[in-house]
């Protein structure tokens, strides 16, 4: 892996940037909407500063790791925190994979931001050849992420469990990837 991934980036709409410590405080609230947290492993025992820590650390150690990582997304006008995507590496039926992950605020939602990151990395992955094929994990029931999935060129490919939930599994492969992008 190219320790390059964790750096600043920019879309038409995002200024993307690595996590830092202080962003527990914001992402914290991602934590209050049931809507989002519908989607995620159940952590009742845990508060939501609690929560949001514990995702902070995990993507700051996946710097440190050289295993990619969330990224912070914020909106270019506004300069608000809107939410997070990043390339993960995983662990999916005892294989590594290479996912696509995206986590916006619900104020955010249906207005192309997720698919804007979530195409912005999926670029970024292949153009750096950091994987033959990419995926997005995704809790079976979770429309609107499918949907964001199939945007950005991904395809079902399989059911399956993943940290004791049931997800749909959407992949592009490279292949594929090259042919649309001329």
């Amino acid at each position: 892996m190219n320790n390059s991934y964790v750096q600043n980036y920019q879309t038409d709409r995002l200024i993307i940037r690595p996590l830092i410590e202080t962003d527990v405080e914001i992402w914290k609230r991602y934590f209050l909407y049931p809507e989002c947290t519908r989607f995620l492993p159940v952590q009742p025992d845990k508060t939501p500063f609690e929560r949001a820590e514990f995702w902070i650390d995990k993507q700051l150690n996946r710097y440190k790791e050289n295993r990619f990582g969330h990224m912070a997304l914020i909106h270019k006008e506004t300069k608000d925190f809107i939410g997070q995507c990043g390339l993960l590496t995983q662990e999916l039926d005892g294989k590594p994979v290479l996912e696509i992950g995206y986590h916006l605020f619900p104020e955010f939602w249906k207005k192309g931001y997720a698919t804007e990151a979530a195409g912005f990395f999926k670029d970024l992955g292949f153009k750096n050849k950091y994987a033959e094929e990419l995926v997005s994990i995704i809790k079976v029931g979770n429309v609107a992420s499918e949907k964001v999935a199939v945007r950005n060129g991904m395809n079902k490919i399989k059911t399956t469990l993943f940290w004791d939930l049931n997800v749909n599994v959407y992949s592009i492969k490279s292949t594929d990837w090259k042919k649309n992008t001329g």
